[in-house]
């Protein structure tokens, strides 16, 4: 078995040979599932070490811990005590090695849509050979000549793709509501629990919804200052009441796909960002008995450190989060069909489930996974790709630009660190609150969009 088992993942390393689970007590994993999940583990290996970078805490106990570590950084050529190898410039770097080897591979599988030839196999295997070239990508963008010119025309490269990822989010967000809202809906005409289920659901997101809404009212806002939060929270929660009423006006009942539920994830969604952007925002402060007290804040806010690591270690999981989500999302069937990626035709009659974001890229049948069972892979791509190869290295070159300019704290890089992600800058304020605006409007297409243009979505 040990043997077997190595023999498997040196062929998966070094070979075309896609990676799979050795222990018996794991689940048979599929050869895109697996492949999908590298390339992830790859994408987040590189962003640890950009938080690293970007960590003052973390150099300081690297230089306490390591000895002769003055030495070494001197033999690296990395300049007094490893500066070179610190900072949003070496986050630059680094990320421009990954987006160059995702960028690479976008050109590299454009048009594969079968398993079984050159590009593909390079696409599911050599994962010891990629990992290689990977730390090449990233080791070669120190080298780079004319360093100046290159990070500010970097700089305004990873803010569009960004903001192109940022877009992504938002859409799948968009597709992810409709997706649920059908899915339930389907369940409907068999089981009358799933129509209690869709309205329960609905009534505790509203009920979250409007919990923000009046708890960023209490705390962030007040009667002297903070008047962009009086304003926007305004606005938003008055643009979520209008997108709930457009979802069951008349006209828009029309489609049986517009519901509550679709709105009711939009708002809840809105008021997160609504209060992300205000959390990011700088302080303000007002004069109070001769003494300057901050106001429009988290009310647990001591100022202590251990209230800063907590907040570090949130931003951290929610960038990971977020990013991994819509690299891995973006990529099926359905999220790819809906971003325009790829054509789906949606089933006939379609199986309501409580886990609705699973099971749809099966393309094997029960008789042949009772065939693999002794194997720990499934080839689920035999009859074709089950998703865009292209377009999967296309959304990780996007994402790795997000996590440059959100770890280097977007246009305020000079002095990020990590410790201060979630910490404020306008830059950050401004495109979470243009973020939730994006989001409703996004929303508001799909209702109009099928009275607009009925035989598009007639067909």
């Amino acid at each position: 078995m040990c043997t077997k088992c190595c023999n498997s993942q040196l062929a998966c390393c070094c070979g075309y040979a896609p990676c799979t689970l050795c222990c018996e007590a794991c689940p048979n994993i599929k050869q895109s599932t697996g492949t999908r999940f590298m390339y992830a583990f790859y994408f987040l290996l590189v962003t640890g070490i950009c938080m690293i970078m970007m960590s003052p805490t973390v150099e300081k106990e690297l230089q306490d811990h390591i000895p002769f570590y003055s030495e070494m950084c001197g033999k690296l050529l990395a300049g007094d005590n490893c500066k070179a190898l610190v900072g949003y410039s070496a986050v630059y770097k680094v990320c421009f090695g990954m987006a160059c080897f995702f960028f690479i591979f976008t050109v590299f599988t454009l048009g594969v849509s079968s398993s079984k030839g050159c590009r593909a196999a390079v696409h599911n295997g050599f994962w010891f050979w990629k990992f290689l070239a990977l730390v090449g990508c990233c080791v070669g963008g120190f080298f780079l000549p004319d360093e100046e010119k290159f990070l500010e025309v970097w700089r305004y490269v990873g803010a569009v793709g960004g903001f192109l990822f940022l877009l992504i989010q938002l859409i799948l967000l968009v597709e992810f509501a409709h997706r649920w809202n059908n899915n339930w809906a389907s369940g409907v005409r068999y089981n009358k629990l799933w129509y209690a289920a869709l309205a329960l659901v609905t009534l505790v997101l509203f009920s979250i919804a409007v919990a923000a809404l009046v708890f960023m009212s209490l705390f962030y806002t007040h009667p002297k200052a903070c008047f962009l939060n009086k304003v926007f929270l305004a606005i938003n929660g008055s643009l979520c009441l209008l997108v709930s009423l457009l979802a069951i006006s008349p006209f828009i009942q029309i489609q049986s796909t517009s519901g509550l539920l679709q709105s009711a994830v939009i708002s809840v969604y809105v008021m997160y960002l609504t209060f992300s952007a205000f959390s990011s925002k700088p302080i303000e402060t007002v004069k109070e008995k001769d003494l300057n007290v901050t106001v429009c804040t988290f009310p647990l806010n001591s100022g202590f450190e251990s209230d800063s690591r907590i907040t570090t270690a949130v931003g951290t999981v929610l960038l990971f989060g977020c990013v991994l989500y819509s690299c891995l999302t973006s990529t099926t069937r359905a999220s790819s069909a809906a971003l325009g990626v790829s054509r789906t035709t949606p089933p006939e009659y379609e199986k309501a489930r409580c886990c609705f974001c699973f099971g749809e890229d099966d393309r094997y049948t029960a008789e042949e996974e009772n065939e693999t069972e002794k194997r720990r892979g499934i080839n689920d791509e035999i009859e074709g790709t089950v998703y865009s190869y292209s377009y999967f290295h296309f959304v990780f070159f996007l994402g790795s630009l997000y996590v440059m300019m959100t770890v280097t704290n977007w246009f305020h890089y000079d002095n990020a660190k990590i410790e201060k992600l979630l910490e404020g800058s306008w830059s950050v304020f401004w495109i979470k609150m243009a973020s939730c605006w994006v989001c409703l409007l996004l929303y508001t297409l799909t209702l109009v969009s099928p009275i607009i243009c009925p035989r598009r979505f007639r067909a």
